[in-house]
């Protein structure tokens, strides 16, 4: 097997959707998991670090992961975490959680080129202190990425919170955030004023999507970037963000620059939610919304 250039580290969960009127539907998710697979599916060696339960849920999302070609890594749990998701009338997704995170101290069986954290498993404890060892190990060797995915019922007290997110973001290379978490975290500042906030705390680049409005970059070197958002029928959100960060962080790594990079994630997430759960493109998919 090829040695996975990117190392995914983070939880699976079962995405359990739930409309009115409509019997439920179980989807894999996840926030990383949906990278990894997103990142799979666009043809790039991946790994997949995390926790799954010997049952129904984890046998779904394993089977889901493993066909797109992510290899996965780390030691069984003892349920598959599960979030009862709530769609509204636009497709909008809210989250009811039922997790947990224990990632015990590892090492990785070989020396990957990126490593990306996230959501839920970078700060919840007990296992967000391996998740951080790992990038503190490995900084300087390979990039590091980070989404905070923020989920508020997750997040415990908001100071603390934003404590641990901006760890996070001082220990990255490339972090990609959505309006929304901005304004959680940050409820008196512009997501342009928080992104350059960011970009003081370390990072190369932060990028910010905006829904419909599309997403924008900064850089470090003082360039601004902006990709705007084709006007589709939605029909849900769900997985939307992380197909944006999975075509992000594969377009640079294949030497996209930064605009069309933000174009190409931009373009990922747009044909996410024109289909039901984490679904994001292929290479194919991709390359022929960004040529039409």
């Amino acid at each position: 097997m090829t040695s996975p250039h990117f190392v995914v580290i983070g939880e699976c969960v079962a995405d359990v959707v739930r409309t009115d009127g409509a019997p439920d539907v179980v989807h894999p998710g996840g926030s990383p998991a949906n990278v990894a697979y997103g990142l799979a599916r666009l043809g790039a060696p991946v790994a997949l670090l995390t926790e799954l339960g010997d049952d129904p849920y984890g046998r779904l999302i394993r089977t889901h992961l493993e066909s797109a070609g992510v290899n996965l890594l780390g030691e069984p749990c003892g349920r598959t975490p599960s979030a009862v998701v709530r769609l509204d009338a636009e497709g909008r997704a809210d989250y009811t959680f039922d997790i947990g995170w224990t990632l015990s101290p590892t090492e990785l069986p070989s020396p990957p080129g990126q490593l990306h954290i996230g959501s839920i498993a970078a700060i919840t404890e007990p296992g967000a202190a391996a998740v951080l060892a790992l990038v503190e190990r490995w900084r300087g060797r390979a990039a590091v990425s980070y989404d905070p995915n923020v989920r508020p019922a997750l997040m415990g007290e908001h100071t603390e919170a934003v404590r641990r997110v901006e760890r996070c973001v001082a220990l990255s290379d490339l972090v990609k955030a959505s309006d929304e978490d901005l304004a959680w975290l940050y409820p008196d500042r512009t997501p342009e004023q928080v992104a350059r906030h960011w970009l003081g705390l370390g990072p190369a680049t932060v990028a910010v999507t905006l829904g419909p409005a599309g997403a924008f970059a900064l850089a470090a070197d003082g360039r601004r970037v902006e990709a705007p958002a084709r006007r589709v029928e939605v029909a849900d959100t769900v997985g939307a963000g992380d197909a944006f960060t999975s075509a992000l962080l594969h377009a640079r790594h294949t030497g996209a620059d930064l605009a069309m990079a933000l174009t190409l994630a931009t373009a990922a997430a747009t044909l996410t939610v024109t289909r039901p759960g984490a679904t994001p493109p292929d290479t194919a998919e991709l390359a022929a919304a960004t040529t039409a």
